[in-house]
């Protein structure tokens, strides 16, 4: 005879963390400010920002930013 699977009880809820998406949104003097869309998808799709380019992962969209300009 196979084993019997015994349930002990209900599972303990666990939250979800909550979504990054709300971390792109600034309110700053009653105006809503936002990191740069993809321009390819559009709004809604954020652009991942690091030093030297901005990237979107969902069509590999890549902006390079000039170290003259920085400087």
């Amino acid at each position: 005879m196979p084993k019997k699977i015994i349930k002990k009880g209900k599972k303990k809820h666990k939250n979800k963390p909550t979504s990054k998406k709300y971390s792109k949104y600034k309110i700053e003097n009653g105006v809503v400010k936002r990191e740069k869309y993809c321009p390819r998808c559009g709004p809604g799709i954020f652009l991942m920002v690091t030093k030297d380019r901005s990237y979107c992962g969902k069509c590999h969209y890549t902006e390079f930013t000039s170290k003259k300009a920085e400087e």
